[in-house]
């Protein structure tokens, strides 16, 4: 009998982005070109902003984001940026690498996001940003988290890398706080390999950010397409920028053919959200009977799922490292849900910090997801469903 295989991510690439690689090899285009700049402005639509831009990760994504706002802002090294003690540990990375200090904020223990409620006792004289992070595919309960930084004058980062196209209380993520964070990479909602985005409604920021991911490149020139039809004074003025650099970046620039990809997949955006959804939705229901032993993911009202991922919490003395050698015995992918606090570089950095955090404890003991992706059919996903009841019925 074959072996079911239930993979976490999948790359789903269709007919349409294999038509796009095409046509951006055949126009010999590697660059920043027409696929990434038309992605560029409907992602940035479809999350309510003015400005999007790509990169090659969402974790560079991140990095542009907080080196920009301390640029603007004149953050000083040790500043401190309040981050939930559940994520990956990019989110934290990124702001170590920017010399300053990350606060860590327990999380709610329904959602698994940033818990509003924490965040006072961690605000000092230091503090200058939150990086709330949607996680799984599920907004942050956002409302709160912004009154609490228009009060503090504190700038928001939102760290969406898993989540697209979801709201909160009807308005998109990405669209809230200063920046956006976005992440196209394999096992995300659309996928290009690689890739990263940053959304903004803020033009400084945007082009403070396009400039360090080019090196820190002046912001007059960063397409071999801003020389097109000039002439004169002007072609003078860019051929002077295309070698002037204002700051110190990075090169995290992508090609033209994960321009190409983002673009076929966003078009199909509609499509692989309803099957994902749909998935989660039959996983819920097969698994409702076992709500003794699991926790299942919860929507909060005003809230929508973009389900990048389904998490999963064992309780009731449900052994999660038994659990989860089951499954991958039976061909089902787990991952342990975002362990932070616990790993070992950070203690290292920090001390044993999991007394401080209890539901972030919790959490890095008995939590863990598998995939509930577009590729997934009814066989997969009854599958999931039969073994997990195999499980505890034993």
């Amino acid at each position: 009998m074959e072996k079911i295989i239930v993979p976490i991510g999948f790359a789903d690439i269709g007919e349409r982005e294999t038509k796009y690689v095409n046509e951006a090899l055949k126009n010999k285009r590697l660059s920043y070109g027409p696929f990434t700049q038309k992605f560029e402005k409907l992602f940035a639509h479809a999350h309510g902003c003015k400005y999007a831009l790509t990169s090659n990760s969402g974790t560079s994504a991140l990095r542009v984001a907080i080196a920009a706002l301390k640029e603007k802002y004149s953050w000083q090294d040790g500043d401190e940026v309040l981050v939930p003690a559940i994520t990956f540990i990019a989110t934290s990375n990124i702001v170590i690498m920017q010399n300053l200090k990350p606060v860590f904020v327990d999380v709610d223990p329904l959602t698994y996001n940033l818990d509003p409620s924490q965040l006072e006792k961690h605000l000092t004289s230091r503090t200058r940003a939150i990086i709330p992070v949607h996680l799984s595919g599920l907004p942050c309960d956002m409302e709160p988290i912004m009154q609490f930084a228009k009060k503090h004058n504190l700038r928001v980062v939102e760290d969406s890398c898993e989540t697209m196209f979801a709201t909160c209380d009807k308005k998109p993520v990405g669209s809230f706080g200063d920046i956006g964070c976005f992440s196209t990479y394999v096992a995300h909602i659309l996928v290009t390999g690689v890739g990263g985005i940053n959304t903004t409604n803020n033009e400084e920021l945007a082009i403070m950010m396009r400039s360090l991911c080019n090196h820190g490149r002046d912001s007059i020139y960063m397409s071999i397409d801003d020389d097109d039809n000039l002439s004169g004074k002007e072609l003078k003025t860019i051929m002077d920028a295309r070698f002037k650099f204002v700051r110190l970046g990075y090169s995290f620039r992508i090609t033209e053919l994960e321009g190409a990809l983002a673009l076929g997949q966003f078009e199909r955006k509609e499509q692989i959200l309803a099957k994902r959804q749909e998935n989660a939705k039959m996983l819920s229901e097969g698994l409702s009977d076992l709500q003794e032993f699991l926790q299942l993911p919860t929507v909060p009202k005003g809230r929508t799922h973009s389900f990048m991922f389904y998490p999963l919490v064992c309780k009731g003395g449900a052994d999660r490292e038994k659990l989860t050698l089951f499954l991958e015995e039976a061909g089902i992918e787990t991952r342990h849900l975002l362990p932070l606090i616990n790993q070992p570089i950070y203690i290292k950095l920090f001390g044993e910090l999991e007394g401080k955090y209890p539901v972030a404890a919790n959490l890095n003991k008995n939590a863990f997801y598998i995939g509930c992706h577009q590729h997934l059919g009814k066989k997969e996903i009854e599958h999931v469903v039969k073994t997990l009841h195999k499980f505890f019925k034993k």
